[in-house]
């Protein structure tokens, strides 16, 4: 019984101690970036699954009239400014990771980068914060396979996911395809994903976002977007 007691308190003495240590003043700046980050985010998510549109722009104050095109240039508006915080957020105090604003709090700056065109810039950073525990490692993955496939390579993990629009050749209709994006090693990504601390498998992270995984090369990639810039 007293070991328990002693167990129980240390728990407490510690939950205590991480709780002074953080920055509780950066923490509530980022926690209000990150419901900032995925507002618009999740109401595009809502429409694209079908979700009532005038609902959606009642949480907007605005019809629904032009609203995923409203939803898309005030997200930009947003991530900018978004952008701006982060920036000097990483400036004064390095990357906020873990220590300095817990979890999972210490992933709002990542998805502000992640959302950026700014990646390349931070990336050796997000890195650095995954190698000194501040972030998760697979976090780093994913920015490393958005930043591959930006450059027109094959990515790593298999994170990243990829639309375009594809001309059917029997009807000659226009119709929008999703694939996840080029792997480089395809017959070996799971072993890959598994060894970085992904879950799930290619094939189910795919079923997520309702695409059904089939290895693509980069040249058949191209192609697809010849066709599409021919059309």
């Amino acid at each position: 019984m007293r070991i328990a007691l002693i167990i129980v308190l240390l728990s407490f003495f510690n939950f205590a101690h991480a709780q002074n240590t953080l920055n509780v003043s950066l923490k509530k700046k980022l926690d209000s970036i990150g419901v900032l980050d995925q507002k618009y985010r999740e109401a595009q998510t809502i429409l694209n699954r079908g979700g009532n549109a005038d609902s959606v722009a009642d949480l907007f104050g605005r019809s629904s009239k032009g609203l995923f095109m409203f939803l898309i240039n005030d997200m930009q508006r947003v991530d900018s400014l978004n952008m701006l915080q982060v920036k000097a957020m990483i400036n004064h105090y390095g990357y906020p990771g873990k220590s300095l604003v817990g979890v999972p709090t210490n992933e709002v700056a990542w998805n502000v980068i992640q959302h950026s065109p700014h990646i390349k810039d931070y990336i050796s950073i997000i890195e650095k914060a995954s190698k000194h525990h501040e972030l998760p490692f697979t976090l780093y993955g994913k920015m490393l396979d958005r930043r591959l496939m930006e450059e027109g390579k094959a990515q790593i993990f298999g994170t990243q996911i990829y639309g375009l629009t594809v001309v059917d050749r029997a009807s000659g209709k226009k119709e929008w395809r999703m694939f996840v994006w080029p792997v480089r090693a395809a017959n070996h990504v799971n072993a890959v994903r598994k060894k970085a601390g992904f879950e799930q498998s290619i094939e189910a992270y795919a079923r997520s976002f309702g695409v059904t995984y089939s290895p693509i090369t980069l040249a058949e990639v191209k192609e697809l977007q010849k066709a599409v810039n021919k059309f």
